[in-house]
């Protein structure tokens, strides 16, 4: 060997080590995503409420604030929020940037409370750092659009919570299950949720982190800062609002061609909601049992989560175990914190003013059906009573 040339070597060998290892990392398989449980929330802490994406009127904003309160947190109104840009916008690109930046930053505010969601987060990733999540772990708590800012808090480090936000908790439904369910998790209450069988689920056990939300805006999250359905490992869920199942088929082979499904331990649907049913199938649920089939992976369909009334929380980021049987289905978080047995299926919607009204209608263009139902009633309130007295006689 001629030593002179030795040296020259040596160095190209280390020079091609930097520029090929970058290269092999990205090929080869991802890493887990690991995060931190944000500390639970105690009496008196404070609790930012902030609008990333859609505009939010000071009186909900207000309104949401007044159930906080209710709840023994101190809220905190960001100081951009009522702000309106454009149409929709909740203030400026700047103004949102804002207010999230002075949320995640301050040490005092142990969890923010997106208003509403829309559109306008993903306006947002380039600008922000995961060191800014990171920096001082809270939960961060919204779904829809907030799903940009969930799966970028996961890629951090930090769980956060799909659920239910400020424009529902201001409602007067806000004692309904997706409440208090939230709040209980605040609380230190995990939930372990057991749901009914459902005919397109796919029977096995699965263990993984927990990551996703609203599927159009997931995806275009692939392969930025905020790509958490990226990683290894993962239990995917997904859920849709207004979206056709053509659509829903073009992000589902996105999903597909670029890997994601192909390190799914698992696959939880969520609920898909006023999605046009445009090439045949029986249902959204049906049409995405075909994507998941060939991975040999469990899967958990109709979890209520999403755009529904019903929209119960789920904790981004954890690691959880899901077991889909013939009976029915587990969803458990292995989280800090008390478990807390939550039966899906005797889950009712709270009453709103706008099922009320719808009722009442009903009843207006149809008065025999209120006739019907009074003789109902009183029908089955006699054989009550027939069959008490009968009781009390010794004959049953």
């Amino acid at each position: 060997m001629n030593r002179n040339i030795f040296p020259y070597r040596i160095a190209f060998m280390i020079l091609c080590f930097f520029v090929l290892m970058p290269i092999v990392k990205a090929a080869g398989p991802k890493m887990p995503l690991k995060c931190v449980a944000p500390a639970y929330l105690k009496p008196g802490d404070k609790v930012a409420l902030i609008s990333p994406s859609y505009y939010c009127s000071m009186e909900t904003a207000c309104q949401a604030a007044d159930t906080l309160r209710c709840w023994g947190y101190v809220p905190v109104i960001g100081p951009n929020v009522g702000k309106q840009y454009l149409e929709h916008y909740a203030g400026t690109v700047d103004e949102r940037l804002a207010d999230l930046r002075w949320a995640l930053a301050d040490p005092d505010i142990k969890a923010i409370l997106c208003l509403r969601g829309g559109y306008g987060t993903l306006q947002l990733v380039e600008d922000l750092s995961l060191k800014e999540f990171a920096a001082s772990p809270k939960w961060l708590i919204g779904y829809s659009d907030i799903t940009t800012l969930l799966s970028m808090d996961a890629c951090a480090g930090v769980m956060g919570i799909h659920g239910v936000m400020g424009c529902n908790i201001a409602k007067p439904d806000s004692t309904g299950q997706s409440c208090s369910l939230l709040r209980d998790l605040l609380k230190g209450q995990a939930p372990r949720y057991e749901l009914p069988a459902h005919k397109e689920n796919i029977l096995g056990m699965a263990t993984g982190t927990l990551v996703g939300g609203n599927l159009a805006t997931l995806v275009p999250l692939i392969g930025t800062q905020a790509d958490a359905i990226g990683k290894s490992d993962i239990i995917l869920f997904v859920e849709e609002v207004e979206e056709t199942h053509h659509n829903i088929d073009r992000l589902f082979n996105i999903l597909k061609m670029s890997g994601v499904l192909a390190h799914c331990k698992g696959v939880v649907l969520g609920d898909f909601t006023d999605c046009e049913n445009d090439v045949g199938y029986e249902s959204t649920e049906a049409m995405l049992r075909e994507f998941i089939a060939p991975y040999n992976i469990p899967l958990l369909c109709g979890f209520p989560a999403g755009h529904e009334k019903l929209n119960l929380p789920l904790v981004i980021g954890a690691p959880v175990i899901m077991d889909v049987r013939a009976d029915g289905a587990t969803l458990t978080f292995d989280i800090p914190g008390e478990q807390q047995m939550v039966r899906t299926e005797r889950l009712s919607v709270p009453m709103t003013d706008e099922m009320a009204h719808n009722i009442s209608n009903v009843f207006l263009k149809h008065p025999f059906l209120m006739i019907f139902l009074i003789l109902g009633i009183i029908s089955g309130m006699a054989c009550f009573s027939e069959k008490k007295s009968k009781s009390a006689k010794g004959q049953y």
